[in-house]
């Protein structure tokens, strides 16, 4: 089911489509630890509404903007013209790795009162109490 997959969906790496422009009009500039690959436009003419070059990125698995490091972020926003590891220093001892978006996976923050965790939670001072006539 590869080559239908690379057809047919787009959420899951680039299309043929993509992947054939990329290869045609794009110059492959770097990949970063992910595995997701850059490009920038070959034709120097071709820009956006802003004026500058063309830059763009084909996602190695699901096509998630939080998949892109800080540093091709950004490369890709155009904050600076060299590829990161041209001009960025070395990670510091204190970085952490990155780990994706956890937003609606199993993996996700379920603070103790959430639903899926069973929806009780200790009572706080600041709990609202409905007024009645007779209080």
């Amino acid at each position: 089911m590869g080559i239908l997959s690379k057809i047919f969906t787009w959420w899951d790496g680039a299309t043929i489509g993509t992947s054939l422009w990329s290869s045609r009009n794009g110059e492959h500039v770097g990949t970063d630890a992910q595995g997701n690959k850059y490009y920038r436009s070959k034709n120097k003419k071709a820009v956006t509404t802003e004026g500058y070059e063309r830059r763009w990125v084909i996602y190695a698995g699901a096509n998630d903007a939080s998949n892109v490091p800080s540093e091709w972020h950004g490369w890709l926003h155009h904050s600076y013209d060299g590829v990161p590891e041209s001009h960025l220093p070395a990670p510091r001892i204190w970085e952490v790795d990155y780990t994706p978006n956890a937003t609606g996976t199993g993996k996700a923050y379920r603070p103790q009162g959430a639903l899926e965790r069973g929806g009780v939670r200790a009572a706080a001072t600041g709990d609202y109490e409905a007024w009645s006539p007779d209080a």
